[in-house]
């Protein structure tokens, strides 16, 4: 199920970056990045998925998706921002001159590798071990929120599949009861009151 979800944003993605119009992708994208550089953020979400298969782990370090966004937190407050915005930057190069057909190669790529996986125990980022089927739901909250971002940016309909959607909701909502922001939350999705000014479970 979490294979078939994760494709369905992949291909969303995918048509959404061959909608880009060419005079946008100079223009903003998001924070610090152009729009080149948050597509190119975002298929790192599929250049990871294949990366990552050819690292296994010997260990589980992790036990689902919400304990990894927990982790990730802390891992990437001590990254810092600059380096983060430069691997953006650096993603939107490497989607060259035809970028919808570079976004629709790491699809099928991406695609093809997992569905000849199974259910691994693989290493991500900072050497963490954690099974593919968790790891994929991380990237599919990646394509939605970031696809929501594209969307936002060149004022495309972002197309994203509802099941996807549903998925990293839920996920946004576990990671906040991880954190024990979770009445915060339940409070502001109910209407009684609004969350803090830039709050956020990533």
């Amino acid at each position: 199920m979490t294979a078939t979800v994760f494709a369905s944003a992949a291909a969303a993605f995918a048509r959404l970056v061959r909608a880009v119009p060419e005079t946008a992708w100079d223009g903003p994208g998001l924070g610090e990045w152009d729009l080149r550089a948050l597509v190119g953020h975002t298929s790192r979400s599929l250049i990871t998925v294949s990366d990552y298969l050819r690292t296994p782990a010997d260990t589980v370090d992790v036990d689902d998706a919400v304990a990894y966004y927990v982790w990730v937190r802390e891992f990437m407050g001590s990254a810092g921002a600059e380096a983060i915005d430069e691997r953006g930057r650096q993603a939107g190069r490497a989607l060259g001159t035809d970028p919808a057909a570079t976004v629709d190669g790491l699809v099928a790529r991406a695609l093809a590798d997992v569905d000849a996986a199974g259910d691994p125990a693989i290493r991500v980022i900072g050497g963490l071990g954690i099974r593919l089927s968790d790891y994929l739901q991380t990237r599919v909250f990646e394509l939605v929120v970031h696809g929501m971002d594209i969307a936002r940016a060149t004022g495309l309909d972002a197309g994203l599949p509802i099941e996807a959607v549903e998925q990293a909701g839920v996920l946004a909502t576990r990671v906040a009861v991880r954190l024990g922001h979770g009445e915060t939350v339940l409070a502001a999705l109910t209407g009684r009151t609004n969350l803090p000014p830039g709050y956020s479970v990533v």
